[in-house]
């Protein structure tokens, strides 16, 4: 009888410590994986010298951020069948972009329009992709992985392969302070990455700093690039590049007809498309002309393959039409008067702007 009941007490303390083991373990299952907590250490963009850029209150970097929104720029998961990425079509090795015409989604579908770079997002101000229908650079950064053309793949079927990874949930740990994965914590993370890629280490800022330069062919160029169109006095007049790029990341932060097509002719409705007002009708977004020299080809349909190509079109080859802007209607009759060499010349400025870290920059590549 006594050893019966030492048995039963026996039995009942070894429950009793097992159920308290399972229950102190789901607990702290259920909680944050131990020793990973919320890190917000700012991430210090390097601007040189740039003016400092207008981040989003509400999503300044920090270092864990821009790590996480690397970590989901380079991350297949983000497509239908695992085999693309945001990378596979904006390539560090070409500033972000793709030397393909129209980039081939996962299902072999061709997209539209040309990729276009990614650097220097953060002094864009006017809204992303060539017709700006995304508002902010979060929008956009969802975007193509919901297109049928490009991804191809539903953000809940995303959140699901992300959250399977305990990698993925740390992070977003650190990031957030908690690891529940939503599509809005996706790109906050992705747009501070974004943000983070900063191209001002070309030729042509060490030339503004005094610390190289030019050859008599790049001065010319950069002479010619920021002289104004003159049709009264040929020999004096310029390519009036600076018109529509400008500034120190060489745009405008506008939307414009530069005479691709002629009325009838367009294929692209362009910003008309996204803001459906009629003035808008084949205008693009302007494009920063940094790293110009290894984005080819050019334009929103990639129809042209060499800078040859492109500084002829504005010497000889605009097309009128409603919308083209004024400025490029001025020299639409005479063209711009440029010489087998001032051709030349100009390219060999245009290559000045191709940044010297940018397509090996270990903090951009991928980090898997």
């Amino acid at each position: 009888m006594i050893f019966k009941f030492l048995r039963t007490k026996s039995i009942l303390f070894f429950t009793y410590i097992v159920s308290t083991v399972w229950f102190f373990s789901c607990a702290k299952n259920d909680d944050k994986p131990e020793g990973i907590t919320q890190d917000n250490t700012p991430y210090e963009l390097n601007t040189g010298g740039f003016p400092p850029p207008k981040i989003a209150v509400d999503n300044q970097l920090t270092i864990e951020g821009v790590k996480l929104g690397r970590m989901l720029f380079y991350e297949k998961k983000l497509s239908g069948d695992g085999t693309q990425a945001c990378a596979s079509c904006h390539i560090q090795e070409f500033a972000f972009t793709d030397t393909a015409r129209f980039s081939l989604g996962i299902r072999g579908h061709r997209g539209g329009r040309q990729a276009m770079s990614v650097f220097n997002m953060a002094w864009h101000e006017n809204e992303f992709f060539w017709d700006g229908r995304a508002h902010l650079l979060r929008d956009q950064s969802l975007m193509p992985i919901q297109d049928k053309l490009e991804m191809d793949e539903t953000l809940e079927n995303v959140i699901a392969k992300l959250s399977a990874s305990q990698m993925y949930k740390d992070q977003f740990i650190r990031v957030f302070g908690s690891e529940e994965i939503t599509s809005r914590k996706m790109s906050l993370a992705m747009e501070q990455f974004m943000n983070s890629i900063i191209s001002n280490k070309s030729r042509f800022d060490d030339f503004l700093k005094d610390s190289t330069v030019f050859t008599s062919s790049e001065k010319r160029g950069f002479k010619l690039f920021t002289t104004e169109y003159n049709p009264f006095f040929p020999d004096q007049s310029g390519a009036d590049c600076q018109h529509c790029h400008s500034g120190f990341n060489f745009e405008n932060d506008k939307y414009m007809n530069n005479g691709l097509d002629g009325d009838g002719e367009f294929k692209d409705e362009g910003r008309f498309k996204t803001s459906g007002t009629q003035n808008d009708f084949g205008k693009f977004k302007v494009t920063s002309l940094r790293n110009i020299a290894i984005t080819a080809p050019y334009m929103h349909d990639g129809r042209f393959k060499t800078l040859e190509e492109v500084i002829e079109h504005y010497n000889s080859g605009i097309k009128a039409s409603a919308t083209l802007d004024p400025s490029l209607e001025q020299t639409r009759a005479k063209g711009l008067f440029l010489t087998d060499q001032d051709k030349k010349d100009l390219v060999a400025f245009l290559k000045t702007l191709t940044d010297k870290e940018l397509t090996h920059n270990p903090e951009y590549s991928s980090p898997f």
